[in-house]
């Protein structure tokens, strides 16, 4: 039986889920030392908001207490994107990084995170009975399929994929949507007992941030969003996409992808740069590369690299420009190595690609005919060479995906938030385009826009010293920074 304030939410028009998470028990957090500094505990949250006193889930939570107490403002709460990392991992290991949380940031600040519904240690999506299930199946699906002949099998792997999702996660597909998630962030705000959310979301965690600011608008102090997405194009398209248009191909994520790997390639070839794959033409280069590797794999130390590992491999490394030396060093081995016939393979041990596409699948609009992903990878390779074809089929589960959270947040996203919220974006991003973060800030009520002047994706790789400081500033007070761009303390070729 739904509660009273349900039905009266549904009277007057409201969102029952968000009205039933007032009545939702906040959790009782018992904090306990986990090594290093840090401090972990576990969060009990409704499995079903329309039923907040029923089934209960747990949550991982792990902070890293404010240094110095007598300065402390109350806790940061940090969502490091995905969906499906572990925030109790990334917030263990990326903690201390200087360029992301400086000393003057951690001293005002209890920086805590958790793994959200779906993933890691709390209440976790899974697919196979094994990690050696797991790895042998999805080793044995290519990240995309290379050519129109290998589209069917592909699309029946992720048919098989969905159906073992189905029998081993049940009912918790049903309630993984960002916007539970959103909720469960409005609990663990109340149980560290601050009034408002202080928050830094990175990459889909801008998504998230953006569906808390408009769930619950008169509890944002600060929300710092670090690699934004444009989140009308993300949860349902704009005007028919979400039915007719792959979702990072109607966000326009190969034209992010091309643009930033063409600063790899001019930066590459600039006077003085320490880069191993310089010299000539490079442009000319990399599309000879690719024609090698596509007439016939080739093995280096670093792996074996056929068409579709190659492009892979490229536009994961684009994200963090620390990485483009060692990148250019792999392209230059596989420029001079000979060719071999032997294929690649990756290791996957987490339950990071089973929670990424359950959260997806949940929070966004997909087509769910195969018909338009095929057309789509011939008019995208066209269009984009190299990124667009790939980026069209980065999530083809959800073309099949059968579980629906009727809680998901489609909207609206300009809702007046109690304070504004601070957008960062590199100019140069593979993965939240620059020209998507603007969209993004355009749909919300009030904003305030920094441009990192650098490559990469969020200044959780993008080391901007300017831009922390601003970010830090922001975050203390609530004000947006004057200042509309920050630069980078290094080139990546440097």
């Amino acid at each position: 039986m739904k509660s009273v304030l349900v039905t009266a939410a549904l009277l007057i028009g409201l969102a029952p889920a968000a009205v039933a998470a007032e009545e939702a028990q906040t959790p009782v957090l018992s904090w306990q030392d986990c090594q290093d500094g840090f401090q972990c505990s576990t969060a009990k949250v409704p499995l079903d908001y329309d039923q907040p006193n029923g089934t209960k889930i747990d949550l991982a939570l792990i902070r890293l207490p404010a240094t110095d107490p007598s300065k402390k403002i109350g806790s940061l709460f940090v969502n490091f994107g995905g969906p499906g990392a572990s925030g109790v991992d990334r917030l263990r290991g990326r903690g201390k990084w200087e360029w992301l949380f400086s000393p003057e940031l951690r001293a005002r600040f209890d920086v805590v995170s958790w793994d959200q519904r779906g993933i890691g240690r709390s209440a976790t999506v899974r697919c196979f009975d094994s990690v050696e299930e797991q790895q042998s199946f999805l080793n044995a699906i290519p990240v995309y399929p290379d050519t129109a002949a290998q589209e069917p099998a592909f699309y029946d792997s992720y048919r098989e994929f969905v159906r073992r999702c189905e029998a081993k996660s049940g009912d918790l597909l049903d309630h993984v949507s960002s916007a539970n998630t959103a909720r469960d962030l409005d609990l663990l705000r109340k149980a560290v007992g601050d009034k408002k959310l202080t928050y830094h979301g990175i990459s889909y965690g801008t998504h998230l941030g953006a569906i808390y600011a408009n769930m619950f608008p008169d509890k944002v102090r600060a929300l710092a969003f670090d690699g934004a997405l444009d989140f009308v194009g993300n949860a349902t398209g704009h005007g028919d996409q979400g039915t007719t248009v792959p979702l990072d191909t109607r966000q326009d994520v190969p034209r992010g992808v091309a643009e930033t790997f063409d600063q790899f390639l001019k930066l590459c070839a600039a006077p003085g740069a320490k880069c191993a794959f310089a010299g000539g033409d490079l442009k000319q280069k990399w599309a000879d590369l690719v024609a090698k590797v596509a007439a016939s794999p080739v093995t280096t130390p670093d792996g074996t690299f056929d068409r579709v590992a190659l492009i892979s491999t490229v536009w994961d490394a684009l994200a963090q420009p620390e990485t483009w030396q060692d990148t250019a060093r792999i392209l230059q081995g596989i420029w001079e190595a000979p060719k071999t016939l032997r294929a690649a393979s990756a290791d996957y041990i987490t339950n990071r690609f089973e929670a990424f596409n359950a959260i997806q699948c949940s929070d966004s609009d997909f087509p769910r005919d195969p018909a338009v992903y095929s057309k789509y990878g011939k008019s995208e390779d066209q269009r984009v060479p190299y990124w667009g074809r790939a980026v069209v089929f980065d999530m083809m589960a959800c073309a099949f995906w059968q579980a629906r959270d009727d809680d998901r947040y489609t909207g609206p996203w300009n809702r007046w938030t109690s304070a504004p919220v601070l957008f960062i974006n590199s100019r140069f991003d593979p993965s939240t385009p620059l020209h998507g973060a603007r969209d993004g800030a355009a749909e919300m009520a009030r904003t305030g826009f920094l441009t990192v002047e650098g490559y990469g994706h969020t200044t959780m790789f993008v080391h901007s010293a300017c831009a922390e400081k601003a970010k830090r500033d922001y975050l203390f007070t609530g004000v947006l920074p004057a200042q509309k761009t920050c630069g980078i303390d290094k080139s990546p070729f440097a």
